[in-house]
């Protein structure tokens, strides 16, 4: 039952559009979601949707989030010719982006169909053969054929750009398409939120966050914290999987393998920030997912960024972990994930959440 529910969660979320900053489509599903299941929700300022479940005020408060954006474009020029322009959102795959199909989000039943343009083979010489271009460069094609036709179809500069929503399901329970970053931690937060609802005796109180403006330099989930003052912090999002030729230099995170913990992030590339998870934190799910007999896989990256690294300083600091899935083909159109490791992550955290009392240590102290 858990694992249909997560499937059907994550194809609706994964075929519903919400660039950075317009996550709205995204949230109202969400809220629809939890609304199905009794569970009440806001909104904030920023956009966050949160859901929080009261408990036992002696122990220490959770905040357990994952983002609900997308990256994509943004509409920077429109030609006389109805080419479209875009400036990049957020870690786009350059070498991923030529020939793909696009959405241009004007609103709900009014999206505009669109193709990024890839210069004919044949006509393509020896120097251009293996040059990528940047996203500057690219033009959109919607079949208008002019600016004044494009801008009566309603686009306009600002107007959000995403790849084409799609969804292919793959053999084994295996799930690939776009957005599966984080729209896979959106389901599996879902289904968190449907357990809290249902929980037995007190437990912590919990704050499920669903976060915006991930991809734009991580905004949403930090008002959030510091609105909820958290005292613990769990961030769910994809692990980078490491299992096939290309990657396997880069760890030992197997799809299908099981939830994994990060034990060291640091982007390195311009924003000098990371996370390296409180020692209480890696026990705690350590301890768990044995108590569970389940496997845990580890990660240690750089070149990877979540929302976690601001979170984990609010206030006098936040015992922080990120926990995720393993993930191929990050930020491409073919991102795939496993629903046995959705269900699996979705079960730890639960249990997880439920051993945390009053006496949970948060110092680093041993």
């Amino acid at each position: 039952m858990m694992r249909q529910r997560l499937r059907q969660d994550l194809i609706d979320l994964m075929m519903t559009p919400g660039l950075s900053g317009h996550e709205e489509r995204v949230a109202k599903l969400i809220r629809s979601r939890l609304s199905d299941a009794g569970i009440s929700s806001r909104v904030d300022r920023m956009g966050n949707v949160i859901a929080s479940f009261e408990g036992d005020a002696s122990s220490p408060s959770v905040m357990i989030f994952t983002h609900m954006d997308q990256l994509g474009f943004f509409v920077r020029r429109i030609e006389a010719d109805g080419l479209i322009r875009v400036e990049r959102m957020g870690g786009v795959s350059e070498r991923a982006m030529a020939a793909q199909a696009v959405t241009l989000c004007v609103g709900e039943g009014r999206d505009v169909p669109g193709i990024i343009l890839n210069k004919a083979h044949h006509a393509t010489p020896p120097d251009e053969k293996y040059k990528v271009l940047t996203a500057p460069d690219i033009r959109i094609d919607t079949g208008h054929g002019s600016k004044q036709a494009v801008e009566a179809a309603g686009v306009r500069i600002g107007t959000p750009v995403v790849y084409l929503p799609r969804v292919i399901e793959l053999a084994g329970d295996r799930i690939a398409g776009t957005s599966v970053d984080d729209r896979a931690g959106c389901a599996s937060l879902l289904e968190i939120a449907r357990g809290l609802a249902t929980r037995d005796g007190n437990g912590p109180s919990v704050h499920v966050v669903f976060s915006v403006q991930e991809e734009f330099n991580l905004r949403g989930a930090l008002v959030a914290a510091q609105a909820l003052k958290p005292d613990i912090a769990i961030q769910i999002d994809l692990m980078l999987a490491t299992d096939t030729p290309d990657m396997e230099d880069r760890g030992e995170m197997r799809l299908g393998g099981g939830p994994g913990i990060s034990l060291y992030s640091f982007h390195g590339r311009g924003t000098l920030n990371g996370v390296i998870p409180h020692p209480a934190m890696v026990e705690l799910f350590e301890q768990t997912s044995e108590s569970l007999a389940m496997p845990l896989q580890r990660s240690a990256q750089v070149g990877v960024l979540t929302d976690l690294s601001h979170v984990q300083l609010v206030g006098e600091g936040v015992a922080s972990i990120d926990i995720g899935f393993p993930m191929r083909h990050s930020h491409s159109t073919v991102e795939c994930c496993d629903l046995g490791d959705l269900e699996a992550i979705t079960r730890l955290a639960l249990a997880a959440i439920g051993r945390i009392g009053p006496d949970f240590k948060l110092t680093r102290e041993t």
